[in-house]
Parts: C-alpha cells; structure tokens; sequence
C-alpha cells in the first residue's frame, strides 16, 4: 500500500526557517520523481519544488527559489524541504506527491500519482 505522510509543520515568525519531511512506503522511492505542494485558503494547489529520479536534481517555483531547499534519502526513502526566511504568504498546506511524469510536466500537480495529507505551515508576520 502507497503511503506519504507528511511532518513538521507549524506556526513560526516571519523569517525564521522550518523544515518539514515525508516518509514513504509501499513503491519504490529511488524510481520516482518527489514534489512538494502548497494549498493556501481559497488557493488552487500549487508547485514549490521536485526532487528528480533518482539522483536528486531540484527544481523551483520561482516564489520560494533561494529559500527553499528540497532533498531526499532514497536509502530511508524520505523526502524534505528546509524553507529559510519565510514569508506570511508561505503559510499553507504543504503535501508531498509522487510522480513519474516527464521531466517537461513535473510542475503539473495533475502528474503526480499518490499524495500525503499534508502539513501545516503557518508564517506570522
């Protein structure tokens, strides 16, 4: 059974940093490419950053490029996202997707197989 749950969300300050992880079972982690989603209140689902199979090139939203670090442990088959300098308008839900779509359409979320709950994250100004 395919599961990704997210973790590590939270209320924090403008500008501080929060890290937030996915763990993974149930395929095979190193074959596929990992995005991270966000979904803000009354917003459609948007792309913040995909870890490329297997290796791990990145790939960003030009919203959070510079703060925002994706990463992943094909060993632990675990996927991150260390966001610095947060900003109010990062406060969302942020999920975790897996995909094996082109290289070309990564940023669709439609392209994305499975997906966790989500983790909230909110920034205070």
């Amino acid at each position: 059974q395919v599961q990704l749950a997210e973790a590590g969300g939270g209320l924090v300050q403008a500008g501080e940093s929060l890290r937030i992880s996915c763990t993974t079972s149930g395929f095979p982690f190193i074959n596929y490419h990992m995005g991270w989603f966000r979904q803000a209140p009354g917003k459609e689902r948007e792309f913040v950053a995909v870890s490329v199979r297997p290796g791990g090139r990145a790939y960003y939203s030009q919203s959070v490029e510079g703060r925002f670090t994706i990463s992943r442990d094909n060993a632990k088959k675990m996927l991150y996202l260390q966001m610095n300098n947060l900003k109010p308008d990062d406060t969302a839900i942020y999920y975790c997707a897996s995909s094996t779509a082109a290289i070309s359409a990564i940023r669709q979320p439609h392209m994305y197989h499975s997906w966790g709950q989500g983790t909230q994250v909110t920034v205070s100004s």
